[in-house]
C-alpha cells in the first residue's frame, strides 16, 4: 500500500483548545515549511519504505516506484494507493506502459490497484503517517525548528516494521488470495 504526506511545521504543535462541539481552523503560516513523503508499506512483511520528495507529482511518482523496484528486484509487486491525479495521468502511465511493455496483465512487473474513492480509512499507510505525526506531536519540544521535524519523523518511521489490525487483514486476504 503506497500514499503521500505533506508534513507541515505546526503538524508538531499538537493540540489546541477549542471550545467543545465547535470545529475550529488553525492556519498554516508559512506554507513553504512543507516536506511531501512516499511511503509504503509491504503488507506481507510489514516493512515501511519512506522517501522525501519536494513535492507529489508524476516525476517524483516514477522515481519512487523505481526505488521501490530496487528494493523488491525480481518481485512482482502490487500497489495499491489512492486515486490522485499523478497516480493516473502522463509521466506515470508512460512509465507503466514502457516497464510492462505488450505483455499481458499476468506477466506485468507492476500493478497498480486503486482504494476506494474517498476512503483514507482502506489505507494502512495513513495510520502510518498519523502515527509519525502523533510521535512528533508527543515529543514537540524537541523539534523547535521545521529542519528537527523532519529529520525526527523520517527517522521515527524509516525502516520500521509495522504491524497492526489493518495490515493483518490486508496481509490474511492476500495469502489467503495466492
Amino acid at each position: 500500500m503506497e500514499d503521500e504526506c505533506h508534513l507541515h511545521w505546526g503538524d508538531s504543535l499538537g493540540y489546541v483548545w477549542a471550545l467543545r462541539n465547535k470545529k475550529t481552523k488553525v492556519p498554516i503560516l508559512n506554507e513553504k515549511e512543507r516536506q511531501t513523503y512516499y511511503g509504503a508499506v509491504n503488507c506481507l512483511t510489514g516493512d515501511f519504505h519512506i522517501f522525501p520528495y519536494s513535492a507529489g507529482n508524476g516525476e517524483n511518482t516514477v522515481d519512487y516506484v523505481k526505488k521501490i523496484l530496487k528494493i523488491y528486484e525480481n518481485k512482482k509487486i502490487m500497489i495499491l494507493w489512492d486515486g490522485a491525479s499523478y497516480h493516473r495521468f502522463s509521466a506515470f502511465r508512460d512509465y507503466l506502459s514502457e516497464l510492462n511493455r505488450d505483455l499481458p496483465p499476468e506477466k506485468w512487473q507492476i500493478t497498480c490497484e486503486l482504494f476506494a474513492p474517498n476512503a483514507p480509512e482502506q489505507n494502512p499507510v495513513e495510520d502510518i503517517w498519523l502515527q509519525g505525526k502523533n510521535f512528533l506531536r508527543k515529543n514537540f519540544v524537541e523539534y523547535n525548528t521545521f529542519s528537527k521535524v523532519k529529520k525526527g519523523f523520517l527517522s521515527f518511521l524509516q525502516n520500521r516494521n509495522f504491524n497492526f489490525k489493518k495490515l493483518i487483514m490486508y496481509k490474511d486476504f492476500i495469502t489467503y488470495s495466492i
